[in-house]
C-alpha cells in the first residue's frame, strides 16, 4: 500500500503565500511523476502542476504559471507547491497524487494511481 499525506494547508488572505508538502510512503513503487490537483465547492477537479520525478521537469495549468512552482526531494520522496500570490479562486481542497505511467503530458488525473486524502486551502479577499 502506497500511502500519500498532504500537509500545509490553511488560511491566507489575498496576496499571500503558502507551501503544501506530500509525502510518499508505504510499499515502493516506481515514482514517474507526481502531481497536484484541487477541487473547489460545486466544481470538478483540476489540474494544477506535476512533476517527472527523475528529470524534475514540471508543468502547470496556465491559471497558476507564474505564481506557484512544484518541486520535489528525492532522498524525502516529497514533493512540494510553494503557492504565491494566492487568490480568492484558488480556495480548494488541494491532493496530490502520483503516478507509475509515463506519458507526454501529466494533466490527466485519471493516470494518476495514487492520491492523498486533501487539504484545504482557504484564501480570504
Amino acid at each position: 500500500q502506497v500511502q500519500l499525506v498532504e500537509s500545509g494547508g490553511g488560511l491566507v488572505q489575498a496576496g499571500g503565500s503558502l507551501r503544501l508538502s506530500c509525502a510518499a510512503s508505504g510499499r515502493t513503487f516506481y515514482n514517474y511523476a507526481m502531481g497536484w490537483f484541487r477541487q473547489a465547492p460545486g466544481k470538478e477537479r483540476e489540474f494544477v502542476a506535476a512533476i517527472r520525478w527523475s528529470a524534475g521537469s514540471t508543468y502547470y495549468a496556465d491559471s497558476v504559471k507564474g505564481r506557484f512552482t512544484i518541486s520535489r526531494d528525492i532522498a524525502k520522496n516529497t514533493v512540494y507547491l510553494q503557492m504565491n500570490s494566492l487568490k480568492p479562486e484558488d480556495t480548494a481542497v488541494y491532493y496530490c497524487a502520483a503516478r507509475s505511467s509515463g506519458g507526454l503530458t501529466l494533466s490527466g488525473e485519471y493516470e494518476y494511481d495514487y492520491w492523498g486524502q486533501g487539504t484545504q486551502v482557504t484564501v480570504s479577499s
